[in-house]
């Protein structure tokens, strides 16, 4: 017979969350994101990483639908996971999974349900991090531009270099995470998150790079934006939808794969100033409408490479709600756009674009465009076409301008990461 090492870390999986925002019908773990729920993802990441025992915190009443999607993930691990029922609070709930713990874990990881694409690296690497006495957490810088505020009156900008988005799972060592949960018991404070915990009991808390994949499930357009993500099957972890790794400290499973986006927009002529399509200004040439410049050619570009991603859509990272954006042009819609392909474990493999419209005349400027739109987009190659449509259509009839794009990316694997 062959024995099985016991593991020295554990994953506490906290999936007793009602998800009252989602609004789904069911906790929010128990919810569907393709044919498996958000849990069973979420522990097909946990089993892919390295062995661990694996506690589900699951809702009073699914104890058994957690015990079916456990073992669903576990496989030949099944002997290393168990269910426990959650408490009316998420510190309760973790509380109930510590309680679990078998006597060798010396380090605790503590993971929600609802980040269930986080990638196995990101699972092992917070592991390898925590130290006695440290925890360990994963984040992502923020970018977008914070600002304070009092009811709809702005007061002040906020400094984001002093910020960062806090991700799961949170790692600890053992025994002084257990301290901090007796001590958070005997105070009453119900606080936001472990490291919180951990740090308000005299803990050291510090963070290593996440993923943005690991983004939690909240809402209805965080449901749609994982199941757009989900989009690579991996043998690895069952055959069905990849727990892709996109970060820059993780390898993307399915590494050197095409991927294939494509992106449309329509914008009206009737902006102020001088006309911007394919990156360039057209002197004289009537504006398009729009939150930016109106480049409809840039921005057909941007969906095409966000959706060969998984990463969303134009309207997600760039719309009206980034006041930012407004006014800028096609560099900086596509600047950021390869910063956030490259932070997502991306390298952009090349880009076309048509636009229908009668005008400006486009085939004299055409390898301007071209090179500006390369430029942006860190020199990968940009061919762009234009076409009339004979004054059938919108276009036709001089109204707008339409805009096809088509873009191919690919997944990076290891050897491509710079650690």
């Amino acid at each position: 017979m062959t024995l099985i090492p016991v593991p020295r870390t554990a994953v506490i999986v906290v999936a007793a969350g009602s998800g009252t925002r989602l609004d789904a019908g069911a906790p929010k773990a128990f919810v569907g994101i393709d044919s498996f729920s958000v849990l069973r993802h979420a522990l097909d990441g946990v089993f892919a990483a390295s062995p661990a025992q694996v506690v589900v915190v699951a809702p009073p009443g699914f104890e058994g639908d957690a015990e079916t999607e456990l073992r669903g993930a576990a496989g030949d691990r099944v002997d290393l996971g168990r269910v426990v029922t959650g408490g009316e609070t998420r510190q309760q709930s973790v509380a109930a999974g510590l309680a679990a713990l078998w006597g060798d874990v010396e380090v605790v990881l503590v993971h929600d349900a609802a980040r269930a694409l986080t990638p196995p690296d990101q699972i092992d690497a917070v592991a390898a991090a925590v130290t006695e006495g440290t925890g360990v957490i994963p984040a992502l810088p923020v970018v977008d531009t914070l600002k304070r505020v009092d009811g709809d009156r702005v007061i002040a900008p906020v400094d984001r270099s002093e910020l960062a988005a806090a991700q799961t799972p949170q790692g600890f060592p053992r025994a002084a995470l257990e301290a901090a949960y007796a001590a958070a018991l005997a105070s009453g404070v119900d606080y936001t998150d472990d490291a919180a915990l951990f740090a308000a009991a005299g803990g050291t808390v510090r963070h290593i790079p996440g993923s943005a994949r690991a983004f939690k499930i909240t809402t209805p357009d965080d449901l749609d934006r994982a199941r757009r993500v989900l989009a690579v099957p991996d043998p690895a972890i069952g055959g069905h939808a990849v727990v892709a790794a996109p970060s820059a400290s993780a390898t993307t499973p399915a590494a050197g794969i095409p991927r294939i986006g494509i992106g449309t927009d329509v914008h009206a002529f009737g902006g102020e100033g001088d006309l911007w399509l394919a990156g360039l200004e057209w002197s004289g040439e009537p504006a398009l409408s729009g939150h930016s410049d109106g480049d409809a050619v840039a921005h057909a570009i941007v969906d095409a490479l966000l959706g060969a991603a998984g990463l969303g859509d134009i309207g997600e990272h760039f719309g009206t709600a980034h006041p930012e954006y407004a006014g800028a042009h096609a560099a900086v819609f596509l600047a950021r756009t390869r910063e956030l392909l490259d932070e997502a474990g991306f390298t952009i493999g090349n880009v076309s674009a048509q636009f229908q419209g009668n005008r400006p005349r486009f085939s004299a400027r055409r390898g301007e465009a071209e090179r500006a739109l390369s430029q942006a987009l860190g020199g990968a190659p940009v061919s762009i076409t234009a076409t009339t449509t004979d004054r059938l259509g919108f276009a036709g009839r001089g109204e707008g301008i339409a805009v096809t794009a088509v873009a191919v990316v690919f997944s990076r694997g290891g050897a491509d990461r710079a650690e």
